[in-house]
């Protein structure tokens, strides 16, 4: 399998972190998040489902410690040439392994960074490593090193974005078509799954999120499905999904006359949603945007409908989410920096009256605001 990225590019990538591991005095940072290993290295599993940990040392080198079953996966996929197996068994401590790799590099008394922040490290998992460096080792959160490098795109990672995007807009047409009275769920769910994939594309890092009539207001994923009504909702979330980068959309799709409200909330999410747009530009933070979206629509009286988040940023991410570090959130200190990809999501939910209504688009931050990736606009659609 050829890398994504040239090594050059990834090189260039690791060089940053271990600049960063310098000038904080860490000798080496514990990488589990696998967005983390995709982006340094190319790696690209599912293994992270079981034990494993990058070593990236202040001195650049790199050990992978893993299972055997990834071990060929690393190879094929990544530029680790030092790879090391821990043994499935009864009474297996991966953490013991991971100490004989530290004590190897010269770790015994330096200060580490760890990602603590990582679905592959479990409380049990982070016993294993608590243990086995507590008192040879000093340790630091540092969750956020790779992932505030990641934030900002370079153009070989924005080219795969923008495939993302249209294959988010094939999806989006796909539903179009299929929303109709009469027709399952999940038959709308197929056919944007299969947009996606025919167009080359992957599994997104989220389940798609689908809702019809009173399940439009869950705006999660659940199992179950039903028929679309004569006069029905259906609340989308989704995205396209390219060498794991993402570009997202939401959308309800009304059928037969709308309710006079419905109107209304998708009114208020458009004007919201340009808000965070304008809000949207370098310099300003991702609590500016959520200023944006929440005076917008409390504005227009849908304060107590709204959410506490309205959005997060976007990259290369696996399952179980495609929601990157940072969310967007009232007073976010977070700045945003141009080649930033942002998800903003409107999202109003009338529990009392049982509607729901939705908007949302990925950005792309430019040197003076922000452009958006999808071509299928904001009007409301109704079949």
């Amino acid at each position: 399998m050829p890398l994504y990225f040239t090594e050059q590019e990834l090189a260039g990538r690791r060089d940053k972190v271990v600049a960063e591991l310098q000038q904080r005095g860490l000798a080496a940072l514990l990488i589990f998040r696998q967005e983390s290993m995709y982006y340094l290295t190319g790696y690209d599993t599912t293994g992270y489902s079981q034990f494993q940990c990058l070593y990236l040392g202040a001195d650049g080198n790199l050990i992978l410690l893993t299972r055997s079953a990834d071990l060929r996966q690393a190879r094929l996929t990544s530029v680790i040439d030092d790879i090391r197996i821990w043994v499935d068994s009864a009474d297996v401590n991966p953490g013991q392994d991971l100490w004989q790799i530290l004590e190897e590099q010269g770790c015994r008394g330096q200060r580490l960074g760890i990602e603590l922040d990582a679905y592959c490290l479990t409380g049990a998992r982070w016993e294993y490593v608590r243990a086995a460096i507590d008192g040879r080792c000093e340790y630091e959160d540092c969750s956020h090193l790779v992932s505030r490098l990641r934030l900002v795109k370079s153009d070989a990672e924005l080219a795969y974005v923008r495939r993302a995007a249209a294959l988010a807009d094939d999806a989006l047409t796909a539903a179009q078509r299929l929303a109709t009275p009469g027709t399952p769920e999940q038959h709308v769910l197929a056919g944007m799954q299969s947009a996606v994939f025919r167009g080359g594309g992957d599994y997104a890092a989220s389940r798609f999120i689908l809702g019809s009539g009173d399940n439009a207001l869950m705006v999660r994923n659940f199992t179950g499905y039903r028929t679309l009504d004569a006069n029905d909702q259906l609340q989308l979330e989704f995205g396209g999904a390219y060498r794991h980068y993402h570009s997202c959309l939401m959308r309800t799709i009304l059928t037969g006359q709308p309710d006079p409200r419905h109107r209304a909330m998708h009114a208020a999410c458009c004007d919201a949603l340009q808000a965070c747009k304008d809000a949207a530009r370098p310099g300003s933070t991702f609590g500016d945007i959520f200023a944006a979206h929440a005076d917008a629509l409390d504005a227009a009286g849908f304060g107590e409908h709204r959410l506490n988040a309205c959005g997060y940023s976007l990259g290369a991410l696996y399952p179980p989410t495609w929601m990157d570090w940072p969310m967007i959130y009232q007073d976010n200190p977070v700045v945003i920096e141009p080649n930033m990809v942002i998800f903003m999501h409107m999202i109003l939910l009338d529990w009392d009256r049982r509607l729901a209504m939705s908007l949302g688009d990925t950005v792309l931050i430019t040197s003076d605001g922000c452009e958006t990736l999808t071509e299928m606009g904001t009007d409301l659609i109704v079949n």
